[in-house]
This record gives C-alpha cells, sequence and structure tokens, in this order.
C-alpha cells in the first residue's frame, strides 16, 4: 500500500482539531477554522466543475487577502499544484510563469486583474476571479472584474469536497519560481512532504508556536518565507493569522497593537520600518517570538529592534528550494547574533567548497565555503530543468549559492551571496561585512553595498546609502569613505558613494542588488 499525504492536511486537521478559533482575519473579516476549510472545500469543488483534476497545475494571482489560503487549500483539496504568482511581474513575465508551469487554469484576484488577464491572453490560459465584484483598480481601458467567471458563482449551489483527494509524499505541491536574477526564472518543485514537514519542523520543534498565538501575516504569501512560515506554519499550529495587504512599519504596529499580535515575521526592510515606526508611536506590541530571513539581517538593526520592542530576533536561513526554512536560531542552542543558527530537525548543513563543480568536498569549521545543504526540505529539482537540477543537488546535496562559515559550536553564519561577491584589484570583498560597518553609523537608516566596473581594479566596492535626513545633516561621501577605512582592511572599504531616498525592493521586500549594478555601472 502505498503512503499518502497532503498539504491540505494542515487546514483540515486544524478544522479539526481547532474548528472556533479564529483561523484569518482580513480586516473586518474573521473566519474560523471550521469556516475557511469549508470554503476552501466548496472553492475545490468549483474548480473541479471548471475541469480541473489532481495532478493538473492552477496559479495563484491574490494579495494577502483571505481569497489566499481559500483558492490555495481549495487547490490543493482537490490534488492540484499550486503556483503562486508574484503580484509585481509585468504581464510578459507572468505570461512566461503560466507557459513554463503548464498552469490550466488562472485564479485571479478582481484587484489583479488588469496584469492577470493580459498574461492569461497572452498565455492562452482561461481565467477565474475571486475577490469582490466592484470593478478593479485599473486603468479606464482596463477589464472589468465582471468580465471574467467568479469562483464564488462557480461553487454556488455546489456541495463542497468531503474531504481532500490524497497524494503521494513526493508529489508536487507548489511550485515557486526563483527571482531569475542570471535568466529566465525556474519552477522549483516543492513536495507534500517537503511543506508538511517544514512547517511541522518550524512551529513544533523551532519556534514553539501555540495555538494561542496571534501572527502577522506581512510576509507575501505567494512567497515561500509568507506562505510556509507564516501561513502554514500558523495553521499547522492553529494560531490566528492577521493579514496585511500592504506593510508599512506604522500601520504594521497599529494593527499588532489592536489585534494582539504576539508573534512577527519579517525580512530586514520590516524590522528597518518597525524601528523608524517606533520612534513615533505611544504603544508597541508585545512580542513573543520574532523571526526574521529572506536576507541578512545588520546586527545593528536587530540590536535596536531587540531594545525597542524589549524581544528576541531568531534569525534564519533558506531558499525556495528548501522549503524554506534550513536553518535558524534556536532556544534549544541559544541565540548568536550575526548567525543564521543551527540546521532545523532532520536537517544537515555544511559548508564545502566553492570552487569544485562536479562534487562535494566539505570543509572543517570554521572555513569559507558553500553552503549546502540535504534533509528532507530540499526540493524534487527545477521543473523541466535536468541540467540544472543536476548542478544545484550534487551528491545528495543542495548548492546553495551562498558562502558563509560553520564554526565549532554548529552555529552557521552566511558571509554573501556568490554573485554578490565583489573581487577588487584580485581580492574578495564580502558586500555584507561593509554594510555591517556602515549600518553602525548613526545617520545611516539602510545601507546596500555593490561592486562597480573598474578599468584598473576589475570591480570598485560602491555604498548605496539611504541617510537619516532626520538626524540633521546628511554625512558627507567622504565621512563615511573615513568611517569605513577605520574599521575595515585597505581592500575593503568602499571608494564611492552613492545616496538615495530609498533602495528598491524586489515583491518579497529584498534590496535588488542587480537593479542597484544596473543603475550605476
Amino acid at each position: 500500500m502505498t503512503a499518502t499525504l497532503s498539504l491540505a492536511c494542515v487546514l483540515a486537521e486544524a478544522a479539526r482539531r481547532h474548528p472556533d478559533t479564529v483561523a484569518v482575519v482580513d480586516g473586518q473579516v474573521r473566519e474560523t477554522y471550521a469556516e475557511l476549510w469549508l470554503d476552501a472545500r466548496a472553492y475545490a469543488a468549483g474548480l473541479r466543475t471548471l475541469g480541473i483534476g489532481a495532478g493538473d497545475t492552477v496559479a495563484l494571482l491574490v494579495p494577502n487577502v483571505v481569497d489566499f489560503p481559500r483558492a490555495y487549500y481549495g487547490t490543493l483539496a482537490l490534488g492540484a499544484v499550486v503556483v503562486p504568482v508574484h503580484l509585481l511581474l509585468t504581464a510578459d513575465e507572468a505570461a512566461y510563469l503560466l507557459r513554463d508551469s503548464g498552469a490550466k487554469l488562472l485564479i485571479c484576484h478582481t484587484s489583479q486583474l488588469a496584469m492577470g488577464t493580459a498574461a492569461a491572453d497572452a498565455a492562452g490560459v482561461p481565467v477565474v476571479t475571486v475577490g469582490p465584484r466592484e470593478r478593479s483598480e485599473r486603468r479606464d481601458d482596463g477589464p472589468d472584474a465582471g468580465d471574467r467567471q467568479r469562483l464564488e458563482d462557480v461553487c454556488d449551489g455546489l456541495p463542497p469536497l468531503p474531504s481532500y483527494v490524497s497524494r503521494e509524499p513526493g508529489d508536487t505541491a507548489v511550485v515557486f519560481y526563483t527571482s531569475g536574477t542570471t535568466g529566465r526564472s525556474k519552477g522549483a518543485l516543492l513536495t507534500h512532504l517537503n511543506l508538511v514537514l517544514n512547517a511541522t519542523v518550524n512551529v513544533f520543534d523551532v519556534h514553539d508556536v501555540r495555538s494561542s498565538d496571534v501572527v502577522l501575516g506581512c510576509l507575501p504569501l505567494f512567497h515561500s518565507f509568507g506562505q510556509s512560515v507564516s501561513m502554514n506554519g500558523t495553521f499547522r499550529a492553529g494560531g490566528t493569522l492577521v493579514l496585511m495587504a500592504r506593510f508599512t512599519g506604522a500601520a504594521a504596529i497599529e494593527t499588532m497593537v489592536r489585534e494582539g499580535v504576539d508573534v512577527f515575521h519579517g525580512v530586514p526592510t520590516m524590522y528597518h520600518a518597525l524601528l523608524d515606526a517606533a520612534a513615533s508611536v505611544e504603544r508597541l506590541p508585545r512580542l513573543r517570538r520574532c523571526v526574521s530571513g529572506g536576507a541578512s539581517l545588520p546586527l545593528a538593526v536587530l540590536e535596536r529592534f531587540n531594545a525597542a520592542f524589549g524581544t528576541t530576533i531568531y534569525e534564519g536561513y533558506g531558499l525556495s528550494e528548501t522549503s524554506p526554512t534550513a536553518t535558524t536560531n534556536q532556544p534549544h542552542f541559544g541565540v548568536r547574533p550575526g548567525t543564521v543558527g543551527h540546521p532545523i530537525w532532520g536537517i544537515e548543513v555544511e559548508v564545502a567548497r566553492a570552487d569544485v563543480d562536479d562534487r562535494i568536498e566539505l570543509l572543517p569549521a570554521g572555513e569559507l565555503g558553500e553552503i549546502v545543504i540535504r534533509g528532507h526540505n530540499v526540493f524534487a529539482g527545477y521543473l523541466g530543468r535536468p541540467e540544472a537540477t543536476a548542478e544545484a543537488v550534487v551528491d545528495g546535496w543542495f548548492r546553495s549559492g551562498d558562502l558563509g562559515r560553520k564554526d565549532p559550536d554548529g552555529f552557521v553564519s552566511v558571509v554573501d551571496r556568490k554573485k554578490d561577491l565583489v573581487i577588487r584589484g584580485g581580492f574578495n570583498v564580502y558586500p555584507r561585512e561593509v554594510e555591517e560597518v556602515i549600518a553602525r553609523h548613526p545617520a545611516v537608516v539602510q545601507v546596500a553595498v555593490i561592486g562597480l566596473p573598474d578599468e584598473a581594479l576589475g570591480e570598485e566596492v560602491c555604498a548605496v546609502v539611504v541617510p537619516d535626513r532626520g538626524a540633521g545633516a546628511v554625512p558627507g561621501e567622504h565621512e563615511l569613505i573615513a568611517w569605513c577605512r577605520e574599521r575595515l582592511g585597505r581592500h575593503k572599504y568602499p571608494r564611492q558613494v552613492r545616496y538615495v531616498d530609498e533602495l528598491p525592493l524586489g515583491p518579497s521586500h529584498k534590496v535588488l542588488k542587480r537593479e542597484l549594478r544596473r543603475r550605476y555601472s
């Protein structure tokens, strides 16, 4: 007999164990687990009427509103595969994703119809809408929500699925598309086993999420961090997820105080925004647990946040290809600021030689190399790209593309992305090390360090800085360079400084260094 497992069981079991607990808060909407699971099974019935069956692929273009978990778990309940679509893609980029994934249908929120319709029409994929009936936010010549079939109307009068369709643990549940920084984005195949275990381990073995917890769902649900850690993890524990469709620091603090949020998951730019907003509010939320991921969190920000909010940030590390969590600081091992902690339960994380491609040669503690990962969180490969899969998974280890170290106590540190490494005059410069120094300047709010082409040296170090204009005079370029020269080796400190009002961010709130390199090269 073949074992079965479905990611849909995360919501199904929560509805069985915590039927009357509020699962989702979306503005004035509050849905219990029993109601949310009923809605998901109703959506599944509607999708089946539209011709979707087990193994089919359904794309999901929905912001952080209650329709996301309804459609997500409804698709999974039918045994189909979910392809989350980034909200900030162009229509051409989204059309490529629809074609590459083989999507049979796009579920599009009415607020996203302008881009969703253009992408679906270009890809030849039918669209069904979810969300309000009123006209979508669009240009005057854009599509009307009334022009498309509504999934809610399709479901009307249909009996909901009695339960979810069983799947095998190794079957694909979700396809996450990578950012595509080096070409066309690739679809990473995440299995039911990958995602169920990652949510379970994060909740019960690492972060002790409780059914009484209230979690702020401000990370994009189309992204692996927001989807797997915030949404799936909260539902696995039976807690309450408070959704935010648009994040700002002030709005997040107001929402957390009003809803009694005690768990916050965010990326470094969100922690920056919360710190800025905290200076002008009278009351801050009481946060029991904070988790940071997605990019390296500057130590200066971590220390200031912990002091201001009276909490502890647990910084972790992972990728879409690792479901996503691979390591995190954990109460069991203690917290070591500047590191991403220990591997989670059942996962091995080591450091290997970065200059060897065809095999894995592990390095001893303390040596710099490429972070490699193996265990139940590693994806099943890239959709339709066996060569890319073979390059990424070698000897059973996933090659992360990140440079790091593992100390004798087992704490892992991420030094930088291999592709972000700056080679100045033949010497390696790791941007994060420079960023940590600049971030401690009292007049600096945010910083990103990049390498720019240089005829003599190959690359020159450039710091792109968001200054604290409220702190007085903006520090001059020479002042910042002198600050760095006192604290960094001669080959490391930046010779160029650019000032900006804000850093360019991607859909998952990560700084787009490739955009900065393009802008200033």
